[in-house]
């Protein structure tokens, strides 16, 4: 069977999390390809807030198997207090989380690199969440980091040693304060934690599912606006957020991918430092913020908010190939007699419809148009029907976009969902 990739569009948290929780059930595997414990993926039910930083948004459906990829980094301090609340819930972790081999690890000593370097950067600073995500994939890039695979070896304290080492070196001529040891017992007790879970070569172990049939979904993290390549660079993440980063974060051939969920917020949301066109620093904006608790899931900072971006969302679609949209959030907007639309932007004099190479440092202007608001939002399930005033701007998005809204969420819980085109798994 073919794999399918769900994904983000925006600049995150757009809601993938509950998302691939309510599709999960109609796939075999759910595998995170990218990112590491900056990720915040809300899941609800039961009655139940969970946020998973780690572990893929399947964990809590009996019939997936979960694997975190190879593209991902592990910060086994995070993952032992992920792990510890989810076996609280009744999960059985052995059974159902698979972790590859050659998912790199995130040391302490990355963590304080990733802070030095932010505070030497002052102004300038990227908005990182300082949780060391930079630094690993740079020592991953320059052939000096930890994987999950090495400790299965017994010289692995001596490898921790000789690369926390160099890092000390670097955090002195970064003249941080750094303390020997700070933060290995914590480290070292999440690697016990590690060394009890399903290490396996994952690569082979999904191409062995793909050959049997199994039905594979593909979680990534993060948003297609904060790519590495294709981001609004260098306000961007560490690792490739877009569909070529399935492959070569699973392992899996270009040609196994037949599916690809785009989701998006019927507005827009930033966090951190970096271009963002379509923002609304005004009371706007902060009814946006308060109405949608824009606040991270992981960091608890207040996100920046703005009106939905299309140039931007027409480059997301383009470079992922989706084939599917999902579209979260709009109940956030109920209320307003007007909801703004970025369609083109102004860029150096020009008008365009398109995502210009540089908008960090040549500013974007946005160019807004305003539909209708709605007061509130109906959903009929059975005759998959939504009020008049919201299918309005369904169809709107839906003919500037070129493609279908296929899934419609109005709300966090697992049923808060509308499937307005039937999507075989």
């Amino acid at each position: 069977m073919p794999v399918d990739v769900l994904l983000g569009l925006q600049w995150g948290d757009e809601g993938k999390g509950k998302i691939v929780d309510v599709l999960a059930p109609r796939y075999n595997v759910v595998a995170r390809f990218q990112g590491g414990p900056n990720a915040g993926h809300t899941l609800e039910f039961n009655g139940k807030r969970v946020v998973l930083h780690t572990i893929p948004s399947g964990i809590f459906r009996d019939n997936a198997i979960n694997i975190v990829g190879n593209g991902v980094v592990i910060d086994p301090v995070t993952l032992k207090k992920e792990i510890d609340f989810i076996k609280s819930q009744g999960v059985d972790i052995n059974t159902h989380l698979f972790i590859s081999r050659k998912a790199h690890l995130i040391l302490p000593t990355h963590c304080l690199l990733d802070k030095a370097s932010e505070l030497l950067k002052g102004k300038g600073k990227i908005g990182s969440t300082l949780r060391g995500i930079g630094p690993a994939y740079m020592d991953k890039t320059g052939r000096n980091g930890l994987r999950a695979g090495d400790i299965e070896s017994k010289d692995f304290k001596n490898r921790y040693k000789a690369l926390t080492e160099k890092h000390a070196e670097l955090l002195s001529n970064m003249k941080y304060d750094y303390k020997e040891g700070e933060g290995d017992d914590a480290f070292f007790e999440g690697i016990e934690l590690l060394r009890s879970l399903k290490l396996v070569d994952s690569e082979l172990l999904l191409n062995e599912y793909l050959k049997d049939g199994k039905k594979i979904l593909a979680e990534g993290a993060q948003g297609s606006l904060l790519d590495i390549d294709f981001g609004s660079y260098p306000y961007v993440t560490s690792s490739s957020t877009i569909t070529a980063g399935a492959c070569t974060g699973l392992g899996i051939p270009p040609t196994s991918i037949r599916n690809v969920i785009g989701i998006f917020k019927a507005y827009c949301t930033r966090v951190g430092s970096g271009p963002f066109p379509s923002e609304l620093t005004d009371a706007t904006g902060d009814r946006i913020r308060k109405q949608g608790n824009e606040f991270g899931s992981t960091t608890g900072r207040p996100r920046r908010c703005g009106w939905i971006d299309l140039p931007a969302l027409r480059y997301a679609c383009m470079i992922n190939g989706v084939t599917h949209l999902a579209m979260t959030k709009p109940d956030v907007l109920s209320g307003f007699d007007e909801i703004g639309v970025c369609t083109d932007y102004i860029y150096q004099g020009k008008k365009t419809s398109v995502m210009p190479y540089d908008i960090v440092h040549h500013a974007a202007e946005p160019v807004f148009e305003y539909v209708s608001g709605w007061k509130a939002i109906e959903t009929q399930t059975g005759n998959v029907k939504l009020s008049n005033e919201f299918s309005g701007y369904v169809s709107y998005l839906e003919k500037q976009l070129n493609l279908k809204i296929a899934f419609v969420s109005t709300g966090p819980g697992r049923e808060e969902i509308l499937e307005k085109e039937i999507m075989s798994a």
